[in-house]
């Protein structure tokens, strides 16, 4: 470990391991290659570092009685909080100690507490009803301020968790919370309501989408495999989802939407909540969830403008799987 290190430690509690499979995908060097170069040491890590048993124990020991400095703890994952307040459903092995305790007690010590992933800010699926685990987000249930260290819990240099929202979120956004934190330019203004960076929860993840031109028109898929735009008919949210998904790819290229699954907003509270993710619940034939950005007045009337002035083009690709007339002048697929 270099003197100027910026040392992160990275626990898993309640989860999948996703957020770190998410993680690992960053950069064309490597998540670890990208650490390095921004200075970054890696404490330890329960799934990708040598140290088991004894010698994870110590590492974290030191971090605790304060002869490691601490940087930032990052947490994968909800915090088990059952039965009855223990925190005893999910136990760090070797120290029969619960994640609930070892997040208190090193979240004390941290410069910053990073909140890896859906589960970890808000709770998300383990906090799914009936919630039987208890689990809760880091400084959030849901959206509601607490979780397993209060609403009021302030890390060393006196930020609030630092939410980075998502199942599983983009591995840009991790790394790049991490490289705002080892450089110290991240401060409370840059962060939204709800704890997020708001370098990508000022977006939608509407924005770039590749549905785009269908999404204008109201030019709408109605099966699954379809052109059109998912929002009317199958379940999309990427009009109030906050993310720039459709923005920067994931693996290169792809989003939820480009590959032909609607979004489901898994970057705020609640969202595991939602049953029949495929179909948009509506009243009086008008979808419930309308975009964010637009009063519903508005949005009526556009619709319907839009709607009548489809052109046959859009109207016809919306409701294929592939493009079945392709714009003028363009060469016509072979049959």
């Amino acid at each position: 470990m270099s003197a100027g290190a910026f040392n992160i430690l990275w626990l898993q509690a309640g989860s999948c391991g996703g957020c770190t499979m998410s993680m690992l995908e960053h950069g064309s060097g490597g998540w670890f290659r990208e650490l390095d170069t921004l200075g970054v040491n890696l404490l330890w890590h329960p799934s990708v570092s040598e140290e088991t048993g004894k010698e994870a124990r110590v590492v974290l020991e030191r971090i605790e009685s304060g002869e490691t400095p601490l940087h930032a703890l990052c947490i994968e994952g909800a915090i088990l909080c059952g039965p009855d307040g223990t925190g005893f459903f999910n136990r760090l092995a070797g120290t029969g100690r619960a994640m609930l305790d070892w997040a208190r007690s090193l979240a004390a010590k941290a410069d910053y507490c990073v909140a890896i992933g859906s589960c970890a800010t808000f709770g998300g699926v383990p906090a799914a009803d009936p919630d039987p685990t208890d689990a809760v987000g880091l400084q959030y249930r849901k959206a509601v301020a607490g979780g397993a260290l209060g609403a009021d819990y302030r890390s060393r240099r006196g930020l609030p968790v630092i939410n980075v929202a998502g199942c599983a979120p983009h591995p840009g956004w991790i790394m790049e919370t991490l490289a705002a934190l080892a450089l110290d330019v991240l401060t409370a203004d840059d962060l939204d309501a709800l704890g997020r960076p708001k370098f990508y929860v000022d977006h939608l993840a509407h924005h770039g989408c590749s549905r785009n031109e269908f999404y204008e028109f109201k030019a709408s898929a109605e099966t699954l495999s379809q052109r059109g735009c998912l929002m009317e008919h199958l379940g999309c949210k990427a009009t109030q989802a906050a993310g720039d998904c459709n923005q920067r790819g994931w693996n290169g290229s792809g989003s939820c939407t480009k590959g032909g699954f609607a979004c489901i907003a898994c970057t705020s509270p609640g969202f595991e909540d939602i049953r029949d993710y495929h179909r948009t619940p509506k009243i009086g034939g008008v979808p419930i969830g309308l975009p964010l950005d637009m009063p519903k007045a508005w949005f009526m009337a556009l619709a319907a403008l839009s709607k009548s002035a489809t052109p046959q083009r859009v109207r016809k690709n919306a409701t294929a799987d592939h493009v079945v007339v392709p714009p003028r002048g363009a060469r016509k697929p072979k049959e």
